[in-house]
């Protein structure tokens, strides 16, 4: 059976993609920052019919809690098939670029970017075991420079400097990422559409199952499936592949 570990999955977009693996009979690590609170999102599933499936302890802003994750994980388990980097903030609003603080783009950073490097970086060994290695890194399209260069993008208008510098970068890193592992692994960035989450106080347009399968559809990517893309349904609804 193949494994994922999906970080902050708890609720939302990451809970409703563990949902979806379960689904396809992945064996699911739900991360969250609160075991009491990740216990609660399994036991739902279970109720569900979904039983493989177990909640693992882990704050990408603390390096020790990673650590101890990948000590929980690699007690049970000699390879990891999938990670979806999904744990993400939007940080305080509004972010004018002249104005807002370097703290919050530290914060901010922390958590979308430097968080996903640690967490990725303490399990490569477990997921260089597998055979079929998947990355995902669930990104914005408000992360793409070129669109935001483009004054007839839908968003052009939307520019929180502190959330779109913490997207690029993910972005960056993934390109880089999957060209060092380009033999062998799949590793994209995601965008899984303007979705109703918490995360915007529900104002997007798009459904959380919708915006789920998008993170799904890269993290069963086949053999000859496409490494180091920016997939967005949203952005490139005709091509699914968004520019950078």
């Amino acid at each position: 059976m193949k494994t994922v570990l999906i970080t902050g999955a708890n609720k939302s977009i990451g809970f409703e993609t563990a949902r979806q693996l379960l689904q396809q009979g992945y064996y699911v690590y739900l991360g969250c920052r609160n075991l009491e609170k990740g216990q609660q999102a399994v036991d739902q599933l279970k109720s569900e019919g979904l039983t493989q499936v177990e909640p693992i302890e882990i704050d990408v802003n603390q390096i020790e809690s990673i650590r101890s994750a990948r000590e929980a994980f690699g007690r049970k388990n000699t390879k990891l098939d999938v990670l979806i980097n999904n744990a993400g903030i939007a940080g305080s609003f509004p972010q004018p670029a002249l104005e807002t603080d370097t703290n919050e783009f530290k914060h901010v950073f922390e958590t979308n970017f430097f968080g996903v490097i640690e967490v990725t970086q303490a399990f490569i060994d477990l997921l260089k075991a597998s055979s079929e290695p998947r990355i995902v890194n669930v990104t914005s399209g408000l992360g793409s420079l070129n669109l935001h260069s483009d004054p007839s993008w839908k968003y052009y208008a939307i520019k929180p400097a502190v959330y779109v510098a913490s997207k690029a970068a993910l972005n960056a890193y993934t390109i880089v990422l999957a060209y060092e592992l380009r033999d062998t692994f799949k590793i994209n960035a995601v965008d899984p559409g303007y979705t109703a989450t918490d995360f915007n106080h529900h104002r997007g347009p798009g459904t959380v199952p919708d915006a789920a399968a998008r993170v799904v559809k890269a993290a069963l990517l086949g053999a000859d499936g496409p490494t180091g893309q920016f997939f967005s349904d949203d952005n490139s609804p005709e091509t699914g592949i968004s520019p950078w």
